[in-house]
């Protein structure tokens, strides 16, 4: 009997689980359909990942990257991927015979479905929430959760055992018990824990700084047929980084994202950073703008916090304060919200509309 991709069209708890194992019962794959979109968005994205139609023997999910910057493609991980990444992650955290795992992610994203996976391929017990809810969360029997850093700041941290943060840069201030992730969708999860990579797992720094990986938890192929991967299975992330002192992954953002001003690269999350510790700003994204004098310029889209009105040059003496003066942003924009994935993550392809800036400043 031939396989097909199944859509699950349906908000997290048991009859999502139910579902899922039912669909690789029959020997087929699932798609998760992010429940936030209207019906023609989710026929749309069905028609996109070819729902209905054959998958290989063998293959167990089609999720769909985040899109910030463009289409989402279909990843498509094998049933030995799945395994691999639930057994590789569970190592790591060194999970244990009584833990209990919180689902509270959207399910339609690796970074949320992974936890259902995980659980299942290692049989702990498992709660999956419909979303997120900061009071069902700290409600929760759970001892080991997946958030983004928007979500951690909303609840009781100490309630859990240890806290798998991805998504977006984790907070300064963030707990102990949490450990930081890097992965992509194509790597099926989290690759790398705390700058070090997961048992299996290959991490190499190609010659422009961008970071490859490798490992038996990457996606076999796009659901367009297309691959990622070179013949040697390698995945160029498109993301730069290095290693540190201590031998951990630094990662230092989306080779596509780096700003040159004046001949200097400066990396959108450096000045975030710098800038969400502002008291008047309540969340942030910087990105380049076009400039004849200095080729970009750093312009800081801003949404103010308590309604006191940032300005541009309380701003830029705030980053200098801690970062070198290039790096301060020449340009204001002001903004109601910022546009995000389901996940946290800024959406840095499609900015929101832009209010009256202050005037440029290039001191």
């Amino acid at each position: 009997m031939t396989s097909i991709l199944v859509a699950i069209d349906q908000p997290g708890g048991l009859g999502f689980v139910e579902e899922l194992q039912q669909i690789w019962r029959d020997g087929n794959a699932a798609f998760p359909i992010d429940q936030r979109l209207p019906a023609a968005a989710k026929a749309k994205v069905c028609r996109a990942m070819r729902v209905g139609e054959p998958v290989e023997p063998g293959d167990a999910l089609v999720v769909a990257t985040s899109g910030s910057t463009g289409e989402p493609k279909g990843v498509v991980l094998t049933h030995d991927a799945v395994a691999a990444s639930a057994a590789a992650t569970s190592a790591r955290i060194g999970t244990e015979p009584d833990d209990h795992w919180l689902a509270c992610l959207p399910l339609s994203h690796v970074g949320g479905l992974s936890v259902v996976t995980r659980a299942l391929h290692t049989g702990a017990e498992l709660t999956v929430l419909p979303q997120f809810d900061a009071a069902a969360v700290d409600a929760s029997p759970a001892t080991l959760v997946s958030l983004v850093s928007t979500a951690l700041g909303r609840i009781d941290s100490t309630r859990f055992r240890a806290i798998v943060l991805g998504g977006s840069r984790p907070p300064a201030d963030r707990p102990p018990n949490s450990i930081t992730t890097y992965g992509l969708t194509e790597t099926g999860s989290g690759v790398v824990y705390d700058g070090i990579p997961l048992d299996g797992v290959d991490v190499d720094i190609a010659d422009d700084s961008e970071i490859r990986l490798r490992g038996p938890m990457l996606l076999r192929e796009y659901r367009d047929g297309s691959s990622p991967l070179d013949d040697d299975g390698w995945l160029a992330t498109g993301d730069l980084g290095s290693w540190d002192g201590s031998g951990r992954l630094e990662v230092a953002g989306r080779r596509s994202d780096l700003i040159i001003s004046g001949g200097e690269n400066i990396w959108p999350e450096a000045v975030e950073a710098a800038l969400l510790t502002h008291p008047d700003v309540a969340d942030v994204l910087v990105q380049g703008s076009d400039d004849y004098e200095w080729g970009e310029i750093v312009t800081a889209i801003v949404v103010p916090a308590g309604g006191v009105l940032p300005t541009l040059e309380g701003l830029r003496e705030h980053v200098k304060a801690t970062q070198p003066a290039y790096m301060a942003p020449k340009r204001l924009v002001l903004a109601e919200a910022l546009p995000r994935t389901s996940i946290g993550k800024l959406r840095r392809g499609q900015p929101p509309e832009p209010a009256t800036p202050d005037p440029p400043s290039i001191t």
